[in-house]
């Protein structure tokens, strides 16, 4: 609410129905709602606005964890008894005390950013008037897909059936581990392993191809809003019509990718650990999965390149004809000779309005068609690429590292 003051007296404006329910944190959130989140709450996992991070993190990650640990060392798999006994094996802990807990904590990190994000449409003014109500459906529609119990119900399935045989047939490792065994009977899984498979790879799983399916709510909002009537001031400094807060969704979600990267960088290193391959031997899966994440994140903003060339193209044209209107009337009043009697060109603010014309005309001419900087798309490769950076120390002994580090310092 706010006070205006009409024939002298003030009196209280309410916002309107719409701003009022994008102010609510949980009016636009992708993280608040679904049958997951309803459970978080029942078994108080969580309160309301994802409170109880740490107990979500620790809670979940020991639900996949421990048990392994424990199976495994009833099996005689805790530390020998198998080449790749639980302990020495670097791909589950990584994937359940590392990428689990940050898949889990990049909840509230994206919440607390892309909660503030869809009311800036409306701030801006890049939502015209007569569509607010279009809009507004638009994010009704996006909650509802995000509180669906059909879709989770149908991720779980592929989770417990898709997930688990791909999983099977892909079997990297042809050496016996804490999971599965090779012997004359073929390959079979371990009490351990069992568990591993069917329990924690799949809620490990269902998390993560939950996060995918908030993406894809994302790239729909995006896709509607795209097509609706919208307003682009190309004079905005962000040089993307005003566009330029939606690359804050991109550091909103990096987390989760992070957590995949994270993973991947677990496995390889369980290959280099037991399988003698090199980190070099992986840099054409490495450079193509960086690549994929950055398109990934980066696409959606990309959804309003044409509006935006198209906007951008005509406010060139209609810029130029007032640049080259100004020009000339600057050329006649100070070239030719026609300024007024004693005004001197000193101090004159028409040189200030003539810089000025051409920095609106530099903004105009360099608008941005997907609304991110070169600074926050090398900051996003760079946070996503950070996992795998330790596994370069694989290719020097640690002692001669600290050496060169030790020379460098002293």
């Amino acid at each position: 609410m706010q006070l205006e003051k009409v024939m002298g007296k003030p009196r209280i404006v309410r916002p309107s129905t719409l701003e009022s329910s994008l102010e609510n944190e949980r009016d636009f959130s992708l993280v608040l709602g679904g049958p997951l989140y309803q459970l978080y709450l029942s078994t108080r996992l969580a309160r309301p606005a994802l409170e109880l991070l740490i107990r979500r993190m620790v809670g979940i990650s020991l639900i996949c964890w421990l048990p392994l640990l424990v199976l495994a060392s009833a099996e005689g798999h805790l530390t020998r008894g198998v080449p790749v006994p639980f302990l020495r094996d670097p791909e589950v802990h990584v994937r359940f005390l590392l990428a689990l807990p940050l898949l889990i904590a990049s909840e509230v990190y994206a919440h607390q950013r892309m909660r503030q994000i869809a009311p800036q449409f409306l701030a801006r003014g890049i939502i015209v008037p007569a569509t607010r109500d279009r809009f507004e459906k638009i994010v009704a529609s996006a909650m509802r897909l995000r509180n669906s119990a059909l879709v989770e119900g149908i991720l779980l399935v592929l989770v417990l059936t898709l997930g688990y045989w791909v999983w099977r047939q892909n079997f990297t490792l042809t050496l016996s581990t804490w999971y599965r065994l090779h012997d004359n009977a073929g390959l079979h899984l371990t009490h351990a392993g069992w568990f591993y498979a069917v329990v924690s790879l799949s809620i490990f799983r269902f998390i993560l191809i939950r996060w995918y399916f908030r993406l894809f709510i994302w790239y729909r909002f995006l896709w509607q809003v795209r097509a609706l009537p919208l307003h682009f001031n190309l004079y905005h400094p962000d040089r993307a019509g005003g566009l330029g807060f939606l690359s804050a969704s991109t550091e909103a979600l990096t987390p989760v990718f992070v957590a995949q990267m994270t993973v991947l960088s677990g496995a390889i290193f369980t290959h280099i650990l037991y399988a003698g391959e090199k980190l070099p031997s992986f840099k054409t899966e490495i450079g193509a999965i960086l690549a994929l994440i950055v398109l990934v994140l980066v696409a959606p903003l990309g959804f309003f390149a044409r509006k935006l060339e198209e906007t951008g193209r005509e406010a060139k044209r209609q810029f130029g004809i007032l640049a080259s209107h100004y020009v000339d009337d600057f050329d006649l009043k100070w070239d030719e000779g026609e300024a007024p009697p004693g005004e001197s060109l000193l101090g004159t603010p028409d040189l200030q309005s003539l810089a000025d014309l051409g920095n609106s005309f530099a903004i105009v001419s360099r608008i941005r068609l997907i609304p991110i900087s070169k600074e926050a798309l090398f900051r996003l490769v760079l946070l996503v690429a950070l996992p795998v950076l330790p596994l370069t120390f694989t290719m020097f002994p640690l002692e001669e590292v600290l050496k060169e580090l030790f020379k460098l310092v002293f």
